[in-house]
C-alpha cells in the first residue's frame, strides 16, 4: 500500500508539473494562429488545457464502461472501483472541459454555448451523467441494487463517448473537428503541435496518478470499513 500511494503521488505532481509547464508555454512560448482565420487568435491558447482535459475524460469514461461490465458479469469489487474511480474522473476532467470551453467560445464565437451544436450538447450530458453517479454514490446506501443501478447509468453515458467524439465528424456546426498532434499533414505549428502534444502526455501521466490514487484511497476505505464491522460484531458478542 505505501508503494502504491507513493508512485500515485510521484506521478500526480510529475502530471501536475507538466499541465503547468503545458499552459506556461501555451501563453508565452506557442505562437499567434492566423487572425484571418479566428476571431480571437489569443484566446485560441486556452485550448492547450482544454483539449487534453477531453481527451482525460474520454479516458475516465472508458475506465466506467469496464468497470460497469465487470461489475454486471463477475459482482467483482474491482470493477466497482472502477466504476468509482471513472465516474469521479470524468467529473473532474469533464469540468475542466466545460469551464475552459464557453472561456473560448465566448471570445471566438460571441456566446459561451450553442445550444445548436450536437458535440457541445452530447458532452454536457456526458458531464452530467459522472455528476449523477458521484453524488448518487455519496448520498445512497451502498448495496448490490444501488451498484446495479449506478453502473447501467455509467453504461448509457459510456454510450455517449463515442457521438460526442464524432459528433463533429457527423455535424459539424461551431465546434472545430478532431485535433491530431502526431501528423505532420494537420497544418499544425510545429511549436503549437509541441506544446498539445506536451498537454496529451502530462495530463496522461496525471490522469494515471489519479487513478493510482484513488484505488489506494479506495482500498483504505474497505479495510477501515472491514476492521470497523470486526469491532462491531466483537462489541456485540
Amino acid at each position: 500500500m505505501p508503494d502504491t500511494r507513493t508512485l500515485g503521488l510521484t506521478l500526480t505532481s510529475c502530471g501536475l508539473v507538466g499541465v503547468i509547464a503545458t499552459a506556461y508555454l501555451g501563453f508565452s512560448w506557442a505562437p499567434l494562429v492566423d487572425p484571418e482565420a479566428w476571431n480571437a487568435p489569443e484566446a485560441y491558447r486556452i485550448l492547450f488545457w482544454h483539449v487534453p482535459f477531453a481527451w482525460a475524460s474520454f479516458l475516465a469514461f472508458c475506465l466506467l464502461f469496464i468497470g460497469a461490465v465487470s461489475w454486471y458479469r463477475k459482482r467483482t469489487e474491482w470493477g466497482w472501483r472502477l466504476v468509482v474511480t471513472g465516474s469521479e474522473l470524468g467529473l473532474l476532467f469533464g469540468l475542466g472541459v466545460v469551464i475552459s470551453g464557453p472561456i473560448w467560445g465566448s471570445a471566438e464565437w460571441g456566446v459561451p454555448w450553442d445550444w445548436g451544436d450536437l458535440r457541445l450538447n452530447t458532452y454536457g450530458l456526458l458531464t452530467a451523467v459522472a455528476l449523477f453517479l458521484v453524488l448518487s454514490r455519496r448520498t445512497q446506501p451502498d448495496g448490490d441494487d444501488t451498484r446495479d443501478t449506478l453502473a447501467a447509468v455509467g453504461l448509457f453515458g459510456f454510450a455517449l463517448v463515442p457521438i460526442t467524439a464524432l459528433a463533429t465528424t457527423w455535424y459539424q456546426n461551431r465546434h472545430p473537428g478532431i485535433v491530431l498532434v502526431e501528423s505532420e499533414d494537420t497544418g499544425l505549428d510545429p511549436q503549437i503541435r509541441m506544446v498539445l502534444m506536451l498537454g496529451f502526455v502530462s495530463f496522461l501521466v496525471l490522469f494515471v496518478g489519479l487513478v493510482t490514487l484513488s484505488g489506494t484511497i479506495q482500498a483504505l476505505e474497505e479495510e477501515l470499513e472491514g476492521r470497523q464491522r470486526m469491532l462491531d460484531e466483537g462489541a456485540i458478542a
